[in-house]
């Protein structure tokens, strides 16, 4: 029912098995959540393919072989929606994580929401 909390789901599966790359269907809004990712260093890379309209995602681990990414939350849901005005951003972890935004200006990690002053619905939390 839920796209991008199957995203989610899919990356944390990839990570918990030691994945090297997982791939999940294409659509604007989980390439935007992607770059995010990847900006804030949570994912190696991403590669669109238009012919079959999959992503495939290069999962992160550090040199130990633990995931970069420790945990994904889905915050706004179908049922619940959460919106946060620009004061209100969330810090994830003390700002170890990030909490990815959809705003007017596109979809932002908390970090950079901040310093374009725009707040808006909270898709996850990355940590």
């Amino acid at each position: 029912m839920d796209p991008i909390a199957d995203m989610l789901t899919i990356i944390r599966n990839g990570c918990r098995a030691q994945k090297t790359e997982v791939a999940v269907p294409h659509s604007r809004l989980k390439t935007e959540i992607l770059r995010v990712l990847l900006e804030d260093g949570f994912i190696n890379n991403f590669t669109l393919d238009s012919k079959k309209k999959k992503i495939t995602i290069m999962l992160k681990y550090a040199k130990n072989g633990e995931s970069v990414i420790r945990n994904l939350e889905r915050v706004s849901k179908c049922s619940r929606r959460t919106y946060v005005s620009k004061k209100e951003i969330p810090y994830v972890l003390g700002g170890l994580g990030t909490a990815i935004l959809t705003t007017s200006k596109g979809v932002l990690g908390d970090r950079e929401a901040r310093r374009n002053k725009v707040g808006g619905e909270v898709i996850a939390y990355v940590y």
